[in-house]
Parts: C-alpha cells; sequence; structure tokens
C-alpha cells in the first residue's frame, strides 16, 4: 500500500490511500486571495474540480489563502468539510455555500476517513492556525501548513521519529518591512534559528519545502521585497542540518507516491495545468527602493465613481466612528495628543489627504495647520478593496511614514479600523458575490 500525494498551490495537497482521497487546504483560483499570484504559474480546469468527489476536504484555519469560498462553491455539497477554526461565522458561511456536513476539528482529536486518519496537532497560535497529522500506509507525514511550531507540539511528535515526511512552511514574510520601508531588516535573509532544532528532532526522510507558493502582480515591488528565502536556500540549508533527508519540491499538479522505503514519482494532476516554467525562484533584494504609493496607484484599475465615494466617505465619517468605538492599549503612541495624515491616492496619482486629530480614543478631523507626526498612504482602489471585498493587509499597498522607532505600526489608525474585530470579511463578500450571481 502507498501514500500518493499532490500538490495544489500553496498550502493544498490531495492525498490519496487505498481508494480514500483528501484534499487540504483547496485552493483552485489564480490569482486567489485578491493579488496573489501563483508562483509557479498554473491555471486550473474547473470542469474537471466540479466532477472531482473528494471524501472529505481540511481547512487548516480561517486565513483566505487556505479557505475561500470560490474555490470551496466547486465542490459536492454532499463533501464532508472539517475546519479548525475558533469562530462560528466561519462555519455558518460554509453551510451557507450549501454544504451540508461542516464539522470542527479539535486539536489532538483523530479523524478517519477510510484509509487515512488526520490528527490536528496545537500550532504556535492556536487560535488560528492548525497542523495536521497523516496517518495511512504505516506512515506518518507532518503537514505544518504555514504555521509555527508549537515547542509543547515539538515534544509531542518527537515520539514519531523519524517521520516519512514533512511539508515543512519554507519562506518567511517580511510584512513590517513592506508596510513601512523605513523599519526593513536589510541585510542577508537567514531561516528563523529554531528551524535546524525543531528539523533534527523530526529526523524527517524528506522534506518538502511548502506554502508560499504565490507572488503579487508582476509590477510589484513587493515580490523583492515580502520573501526572502529562496528554494535553493532552503535545500542547501536544510540539507545541511539533515544530511540523511531528501529535500523535495513539489511544484502545483506535481505527485509522489510514498511507502516506507521509496519516494517515486506519480502521474500529475490532471486538473492543475502548469504554465510556463515550473522551476522558478523567488529574487530578494535588500536594497531595493519603494516606488511612491502615487505610482502604485496608477498600477491599479479606476474605481466607480460610487466605489470612490464609498472610500472617501469612509474617511470622513465611518473610520472616526470605528476609531472611536474602538479600545486603545495604553501604552499605544497615539494616547498622546498627535496629528494623524491619511493620504488616499486615485488611479492618476492624484492624493487626497486628510488630517486628523487624534488623543486616546478620540479623533477629529483638522485642518492643515499643524505638521502630521505619522502618515499613512493608500491607493484608494486598495482602501475600497478592503471595505468591501475583505482584501487583507499584506497586499493593500499601504505605506507608513515617520513612526517613531518605537511606535507599534500596527497602532495605525487605519490598520485598527479596518482589521481590529474583523473576522472572515473576505470569505462573507465571496459569499455575497457567488449568491448574487446564482441568483441571476
Amino acid at each position: 500500500m502507498t501514500l500518493r500525494i499532490s500538490r495544489i498551490l500553496h498550502a493544498g495537497y490531495v492525498f490519496e490511500c487505498d481508494g480514500t482521497r483528501i484534499v487540504f487546504d483547496p485552493i483552485f483560483e489564480n490569482p486567489f486571495s485578491r493579488n496573489c499570484h501563483a508562483f509557479p504559474d498554473v491555471r486550473f480546469d474547473l470542469a474537471q474540480i466540479r466532477g472531482m468527489k473528494p471524501d472529505a476536504v481540511f481547512i487548516s484555519h480561517f486565513h483566505d489563502d487556505h479557505c475561500s469560498m470560490e474555490s470551496l462553491d466547486l465542490l459536492d455539497r454532499d463533501t464532508p468539510i472539517y475546519l479548525y477554526c475558533l469562530f462560528d461565522e466561519l462555519f455558518a458561511m460554509i453551510r451557507a455555500l450549501g454544504f451540508v456536513n461542516v464539522r470542527p476539528l479539535k486539536v489532538d482529536a483523530p479523524v478517519q476517513v477510510g484509509a487515512i486518519e488526520v490528527i490536528p496537532r496545537k500550532a504556535l497560535d492556536s487560535d488560528v492556525d492548525s497542523m495536521f497529522h497523516i496517518r495511512a500506509a504505516g506512515l506518518n507525514v507532518l503537514n505544518v501548513v504555514d504555521s509555527w511550531m508549537d515547542p509543547e507540539t515539538l515534544e509531542q511528535l518527537k515520539p514519531y521519529a523519524p517521520w516519512d515526511m514533512v511539508l515543512w512552511p519554507f519562506q518567511t514574510m517580511r510584512e513590517i518591512d513592506v508596510i513601512a520601508p523605513s523599519r526593513a531588516e536589510g541585510g542577508t535573509p537567514l531561516l528563523p534559528e529554531e528551524w535546524p532544532e525543531q528539523l533534527q528532532a523530526l529526523a524527517p526522510r524528506y522534506v518538502v519545502p511548502s506554502s508560499c507558493q504565490f507572488v503579487q502582480e508582476p509590477w510589484s515591488w513587493y515580490n523583492h521585497s515580502l520573501f526572502p528565502i529562496t528554494y535553493r536556500q532552503f535545500a542547501q540549508e536544510v540539507s545541511a542540518w539533515l544530511p540523511g533527508a531528501g529535500i523535495v519540491r513539489l511544484n502545483p499538479s506535481v505527485s509522489v507516491e510514498l511507502t516506507p522505503h521509496a519516494l517515486t514519482p506519480s502521474a500529475p494532476l490532471a486538473w492543475v495545468l502548469p504554465v510556463g516554467e515550473q522551476d522558478v525562484d523567488y529574487a530578494y533584494d535588500a536594497a531595493i527602493t519603494p516606488p511612491p504609493t502615487s505610482e502604485i496607484a496608477r498600477h491599479l484599475a479606476p474605481l466607480s465613481a460610487e466605489q470612490t465615494l464609498l472610500a472617501l466617505d469612509y474617511c470622513r465619517n465611518g473610520l472616526l466612528e470605528k476609531y472611536r468605538d474602538m479600545e486603545l492599549t495604553p501604552d499605544s503612541y497615539f494616547e498622546t495628543p498627535c496629528v494623524w495624515q491619511l493620504s488616499v491616492y486615485d488611479h492618476e496619482g492624484v492624493a487626497q489627504q486628510f488630517r486628523y486629530r487624534i488623543h486616546g480614543d478620540d479623533i477629529a478631523l483638522t485642518g492643515d495647520q499643524e505638521a502630521p507626526t505619522w502618515t499613512t498612504e493608500i491607493p484608494v482602489a486598495k482602501l475600497y478593496a478592503g471595505l468591501a471585498m475583505g482584501e487583507s493587509l499584506t497586499s493593500m499597498y499601504m505605506r507608513i511614514n515617520g513612526a517613531p522607532p518605537d511606535a507599534d505600526i500596527v497602532d495605525d489608525p487605519l490598520i485598527r479600523c479596518l482589521f481590529n474585530d474583523a473576522f472572515g470579511a473576505y470569505q462573507s463578500a465571496q459569499l455575497k458575490r457567488i449568491k448574487e450571481r446564482n441568483a441571476q
């Protein structure tokens, strides 16, 4: 008996054993999560996906690059959906999509689906993530997804060593570097210092560099600043830590068959269609000069008059109401009276500026007599996308300037107003569009 493992995209996999087929974190879109473009590039045969009937789908967490309503919409509604999430709203959304068998996952509680057993394992951020321990054909595979290893979980997993395969999230992300370039770390990219000990404790026979198979738009400076680790660097360093292990790159559609004695190629997934060169790699540039937000905004499609009005009205009214309703932490930079400027750029690169006086939880629009001490820039198209489509922070091209070195970037008023206490905005917007489309 063998275990067949196939890569879909990003953290998506198909596991097959003795007639049982399970799909993990399925994404059948390119681009996905608004502007995550598959890297390497792929297309999907949607007709074949609609005809596919997996025995179950397992979703590790609620982030939109793992749980997409548009991708789930392609699947048979009788498919059991197993989801790790602490929020009831997402279960309700998936049921509203028409799925009749949606079940919560609990840490360390095994789920048996035919010939495959899946055990959710605790990740470092257990309020968000989970990992998957997959057992089949006498094999143990650990799918870390894109979470971080919890020290207690590592101790729990050590007795299973040597693991037959580990799907390891090889890439790190420099979100602060692109949101606030003045805070950029620069320098030679390093793999996290805890990885050698963790991987050596698991002692896997095979390691797959997993997750983060995407880039932003072709013109985006993020493609040289957000992802610092290359496949080449990962393979070299992990090989040095684990000289007996095989480092196996699985591009989208690629399949392998795993046994206790060997790993062999298998027929690729027919419904994942590679486009162009597949063994591409990241190209980090620590010295890159970020383009001005005005230039970025000119790359984005213009909004309608109605959409623009909604975004700008938020700057005048909705943002103020939201900010006043939130509770500021006592050590926040904004506990001290200050002036904050928000600049919103249209598709021609022209900015409309809003200046606010902030003191604690109080905020009010003010004139331009006082110079701002904290400034935030954003294209209006991305502000609208955040408001109406649930776009995530790391793809909004928000730029923070002038924040004091000891201030917390996430205290930025726009970040707090868009993302504090916001859950499932992306999936909710997807569900609304699907329902509107189906009603036509």
